[in-house]
C-alpha cells in the first residue's frame, strides 16, 4: 500500500507528524528521497507536488494520498473518493476583486477576465452560476493581475485574507472550503489495509483535544462523581483490590476521557465529590 503526500510546503510537516502519531512511523528519513518505507513492511510513502497527489493515486503510482480538497477538486481525477477530512491546512478558495470597483457581484464579471491557478475549479464555479468570463491560467502571484490590468478578478487561496487586504482586493464571494483530506483510488477501497490506515488517522484526530482523567473514589460517593464528569460515555469504574477508606468502605479507580477544555473545571468539581489522586494524562489515539 502506497501513500502519496505532500514533498513540501506547509502541508509537509503536519502530513507527516500526522502519520508519526499514527504509528506509519517513516523507518529511512523524508529528505530528497521519493519513496519512504514505514514500520509497517506493508505500507510504504510516496512524496509528491501536492497538486500531482490526485494524478498519482488516480493513475496507480499510489493507492491512497493525502493532499488539499481544492487540489483534488482541481485536478478533476475519476475513480477517487474521499474517506477522512484531515481538519487541518483549512483555508478558502475566493473570489475577488480591486476594493471600490466596479466588481461586487459574481454577475459582473460577464464578459470580464478572471485569473486564478485553480482554472477547473473556477470554470465549474461559474458555469453553476450562469457567467461566461474570459479565465486565464496563472502559476504566481495571482493577487496582483488586477493592478497590472491582466485580470479583474482573481479566484485565489485564502487562509486569514491578509494577503487580499494588502493588496487592495475585497471577497466577492466563495468558491470553495478546503482542508486536507485523505482519499484512495476506488478499486483498492475494500483492502483491509485502507480501512488500517483510515482507523489510524481517525484515532489521532479522535484523541486531539481530550484528556484521560483518572482517580480514586470511594464507593459511598461514587454517584456523586460520576454526576459531574463530562466526557465520552460515562466513566470506567474499576475495583481496587484491598483497598479501604477511613469509613470502611471499598475504594474504586474511575477513568474518563473529557474535552481539554473542561479539565480545570472537572478536576474541581469532583474533588469536591470526594475523588482524590487525580492524575491527568495526553491521549495519543482513541478508536472508539
Amino acid at each position: 500500500m502506497r501513500i502519496a503526500v505532500p514533498n513540501k510546503g506547509r502541508l509537509h510537516e503536519p502530513t507527516i507528524d500526522l502519520l508519526e502519531r499514527a504509528g506509519l512511523h517513516l523507518e529511512n528519513g523524508a529528505d530528497r528521497k521519493l519513496y519512504a518505507d514505514t514500520v509497517d513492511p506493508d505500507v510504504s510513502v510516496l512524496f509528491a507536488r501536492a497538486a500531482d497527489i490526485p494524478e498519482y493515486v488516480a493513475d496507480g503510482a499510489a493507492d491512497l494520498g493525502i493532499t488539499g480538497y481544492d487540489q483534488v477538486r482541481e485536478a478533476g481525477v475519476d475513480d477517487v473518493s474521499e474517506l477522512l477530512d484531515l481538519e487541518f491546512g483549512r483555508c478558502r478558495l475566493v473570489l475577488a476583486a480591486p476594493e471600490d470597483g466596479e466588481i461586487e457581484a459574481v454577475e459582473d464579471l460577464a464578459g470580464k477576465t478572471v485569473a486564478t491557478e485553480f482554472p477547473n475549479i473556477t470554470r465549474d464555479f461559474f458555469a453553476e452560476a450562469g457567467v461566461d468570463p474570459d479565465i486565464v491560467e496563472v502559476t504566481g502571484a495571482t493577487e496582483l493581475t488586477p493592478h497590472v490590468e491582466m485580470a479583474d478578478a482573481i479566484v485565489d487561496i485564502t487562509s486569514t485574507g491578509t494577503t487580499l487586504k494588502m493588496n487592495r482586493l475585497a471577497v466577492v464571494d466563495e468558491v470553495l472550503e478546503s482542508s486536507v483530506r485523505l482519499f484512495g483510488r476506488d478499486d483498492v477501497l475494500d483492502d483491509p489495509k485502507v480501512e488500517e490506515v483510515r482507523t489510524a488517522l481517525t484515532s489521532v484526530k479522535q484523541a486531539e483535544g481530550k484528556r484521560y482523567l483518572m482517580m480514586n473514589v470511594p464507593r459511598a460517593k461514587l454517584d456523586a462523581v460520576r454526576d459531574v464528569i463530562p466526557g465520552l460515555g460515562g466513566p470506567t469504574v474499576m475495583d481496587i483490590a484491598g483497598d479501604e477508606d477511613d469509613e470502611g468502605g471499598d475504594t474504586v479507580a474511575v477513568h474518563a476521557v473529557v474535552d481539554e477544555r473542561d479539565v480545570f473545571e472537572t478536576i474541581t468539581a469532583v474533588k469536591q465529590a470526594g475523588a482524590s489522586d487525580v492524575l491527568v494524562t495526553e491521549i495519543e489515539r482513541l478508536v472508539e
